[in-house]
């Protein structure tokens, strides 16, 4: 009898001990359930920093995002394949300046509308109805054009008043370079750089305008903005390109002092090519 007690307990502990373990293992299975999309928000967060950085920078190549970013390229690469299928950049033949070397032309990939659409860039048809209007109320045509292009500078020059302080204090060959981190402060990612010839000027440069899709049908707010920037730095700059137009980057020439004509003569040199190339059928700014 006590044999066969210990015959028949043995199952029972058995199968008692038996599932005990299985509770322990489905706790853990379930465990990481919770965290199963970290992967997906990784890379989308990765996938933002891109984005991002080709908003600040402008059109950049794979290479460039992977140096900027200490990411590989092969990386970035699907990251921009990623972006390109959803719609948010398209890839370009990269500019280049000078004389171009042997093989194929490196791709720079550039926000699309709906790209520059995710930053920041709000009432946009709020603020075209409202120069709609105002060019209607001054009886439309030329009239009406005019009456938009005094909005623009009186908008414009309450702008800048808020950027005169730091352009004025910072040294002659350094108010660009004060310009664009005035300029950033307000959205606009401006950056400046020497020009092509860096003896004749550098450019300013606008990688993001939040205004860009009503400037589209109001070129005066283009026109405008040139007008201040002549003012606040003292000479005469010129528009080379505009986001609004299709451009990748809104792109100001800024003459050095005493470079004279040869400096306005490359401006439109390089306007002349830059229209050509990317803004064909359009207007310039």
């Amino acid at each position: 009898m006590k044999y066969a007690s210990e015959d028949q307990e043995g199952p029972a502990v058995e199968q008692t001990e038996g599932p005990a373990p299985s509770a322990p293992e489905q706790t853990e299975r379930r465990g990481p359930a919770p965290h199963a999309a970290a992967p997906h928000d990784e890379q989308q967060g990765t996938r933002n920093r891109v984005a991002r950085s080709i908003l600040d920078h402008g059109p950049s190549t794979a290479a460039e995002l992977a140096l900027r970013l200490e990411l590989t390229q092969a990386a970035v690469r699907r990251h921009l394949d990623a972006l390109a299928a959803e719609g948010v950049v398209e890839p370009r033949e990269k500019r280049v300046y000078g004389t171009r070397g042997r093989g194929r032309p490196a791709r720079a990939f550039a926000l699309t509308d709906c790209g520059r659409d995710a930053f920041d860039q709000a009432y946009d048809q709020l603020a075209t109805d409202a120069l709609r209007w105002i060019a209607q109320s001054a009886g439309g045509g030329e009239q009406g054009e005019a009456a938009v292009a005094a909005f623009a500078r009186a908008r414009l020059a309450a702008q800048a008043e808020g950027y005169r302080e730091a352009v004025e204090a910072a040294e002659p060959e350094a108010r660009t370079e004060a310009l664009a981190k005035a300029l950033t402060a307000d959205g606009y990612a401006a950056t400046a750089r020497s020009a092509p010839n860096p003896q004749l000027g550098e450019q300013l440069c606008q990688h993001h305008c939040p205004v860009a899709h009503v400037a589209e049908q109001y070129p005066q707010l283009c026109e405008a903005e040139t007008e201040v920037f002549s003012r606040l730095l003292g000479t005469h700059v010129q528009r080379l390109a505009t986001i609004a137009h299709g451009d990748g980057v809104c792109t100001t020439f800024v003459p050095k002092a005493g470079a004279g004509k040869a400096a306005h003569s490359t401006a439109r040199t390089t306007k002349t090519t830059t229209a050509s190339a990317s803004t064909a059928g359009r207007n310039p700014a």
